[in-house]
């Protein structure tokens, strides 16, 4: 399996149009065409199917997409690995992280460290525990920064001196901004728009026998999506403090569930893994700064 034509697949997938995939890869139609189909032989699937307007991907298009992203991520992270074998000054890093405060002290690191060596260019992808940690598996990512669980059996990690809580998101006119802090039995019947982390970890835990009476219309992996989707009056955001802007300028306020336990940053990586140069480097570094507890 060629990964120039894993390139050409991907671009034809995005666009939706072997012409355009074509065109913006600077090959002839007929070219890419014929790559696509000696992929899918060598497959022995068909990956897409052609409309009169667009190309659809089939179900086995659909999971080759997955997996080629993948591939196409490790490979040019490992070419890049190498190209700057022989320069200890630059290079790129991979970090996953979850919407956070706390990861203002993980930048604080990066900031420092970007002074020493400039050319060191630090890639930041957004997302919850399981995304970020499946990439952190796949050897896509260096670091991933997670909140509270750590499985030690697979990772090394080092604790972030600060925490978050989760609370509700609302615009500061509803009634419920009256309180300084509120109850699962605050919250029966609202229209919540629960981050997807939450819903899958501790809904059930914290509203307990409330559970079944929870109103969920929406959820979100980004919490600035769920701010818009409350100043919609779509609904209560259930969310962690100090991500969004709450200030007197702000049409939104926070209030803090009751007891709801605070929420623990971790930076973690793979156990036994071999890190490029410039990732034993941050990796120094946030050794400095944190305590270690491995």
């Amino acid at each position: 399996m060629d990964i120039r034509v894993l390139k050409y697949f991907l671009e034809m997938a995005r666009e939706s149009s072997m012409t355009r995939a074509a065109d913006k890869l600077c090959i002839s139609q007929p070219t890419m065409s014929k790559q696509l189909k000696d992929l899918e032989k060598e497959l022995g699937v068909k990956l897409f199917t052609r409309s009169n307007y667009s190309i659809k991907l089939t179900e086995a298009g659909i999971i080759l997409k997955e997996r080629a992203e993948d591939i196409v991520s490790l490979v040019d992270k490992t070419l890049n690995e190498f190209k700057n074998l022989e320069d200890f000054n630059s290079g790129d890093i991979f970090v996953g992280a979850a919407e956070s405060d706390a990861v203002k002290y993980f930048a604080e690191v990066v900031k420092d460290l970007q002074e020493k060596y400039p050319k060191i260019c630090c890639n930041i992808y957004s997302g919850n525990r399981e995304d970020v940690c499946e990439k952190v598996d796949k050897g896509l990512l260096d670091f991933a920064i997670i909140l509270n669980f750590v499985d030690v059996t697979k990772y090394n990690y080092l604790k972030v001196p600060a925490h978050d809580i989760w609370g509700i998101l609302m615009k500061k006119n509803d009634p419920l901004a009256k309180k300084k802090e509120l109850n699962s039995s605050d919250l029966i019947k609202l229209p919540l728009i629960t981050s997807r982390q939450w819903l899958n970890q501790d809904f059930t835990q914290w509203f307990g026998s409330n559970s079944k009476k929870v109103n969920v219309v929406a959820t979100y992996n980004l919490a600035f999506n769920a701010s818009i989707m409350v100043k919609a009056g779509i609904g209560y955001a259930l969310i962690l403090d100090k991500i969004i802007d709450t200030s007197k300028s702000s049409e939104l306020t926070f209030r803090p569930l009751k007891n709801t336990p605070k929420v623990e940053m971790f930076i973690i990586w793979r156990k036994h893994q071999t890190f490029s140069h410039v990732a034993k480097l941050l990796l120094d570094e946030l050794s400095k700064k944190f305590c270690n507890k491995n």
